[in-house]
């Protein structure tokens, strides 16, 4: 079994990339939407986080977290949110096709990859470089032409609070952005 390096920095800042299981175009369906979003609650009423960003996209999802003080343990976050999925939609996804013995053998999904990456924030800039790709992402994918068009992105949440401008693009950075401190 692989040994990978994570960083365990308890209490830390974390940017993540999650990528659906042969990057099918599956994660804004409603059903498997909707269901990431209440195993996301469950989870953080067992292990709580705070979401500092999120954005979904059809076959993949980039967010970040801050946990707890005292607690590094992403890894069981992601494992309990993928199980929750799995566990409530994954007939629903299921493509006999993409079954190998080793999806079998560890008795995995066809809904998600198996591994995921991720990045420990380190300083401000870090964490708003972050903030700003999370949000930017579906222009990056040319989903739509103007961030304010995706409808499943804190980016919203962002422009509620005055931190950026309904019309912030990812050029202008905004003289307010004071994250994470």
């Amino acid at each position: 079994m692989s040994n990978y390096r994570r960083a365990k920095t308890e209490g830390g800042t974390f940017f993540f990339t999650i990528v659906s299981y042969r990057r099918q175009k599956i994660l804004c369906d409603n059903v498997l939407r909707e269901t990431l979003r209440t195993g996301i609650k469950e989870v953080q009423k067992a292990k709580p986080f705070i979401i500092d960003a999120w954005i979904l996209l059809p076959d993949h999802l980039h967010c970040m977290w801050t946990l707890p003080k005292g607690d590094s343990n992403y890894g069981v976050r992601w494992a309990m949110i993928k199980r929750y999925v799995t566990k409530s939609c994954g007939k629903d996804y299921y493509n006999n096709e993409y079954m190998t013995q080793s999806k079998i053998n560890r008795k995995e999904s066809t809904i998600w990859q198996r591994r995921y990456w991720e990045h420990q924030i380190r300083d401000r800039d870090d964490y708003n470089n972050h903030i700003d790709y999370i949000h930017y992402n579906p222009v990056k994918h040319k989903l739509v032409k103007n961030v304010k068009d995706w409808e499943y992105s804190t980016f919203h949440r962002f422009v509620r609070n005055d931190i950026y401008r309904k019309d912030w693009g990812g050029i202008d950075k905004i003289s307010n952005m004071d994250f994470g401190e």
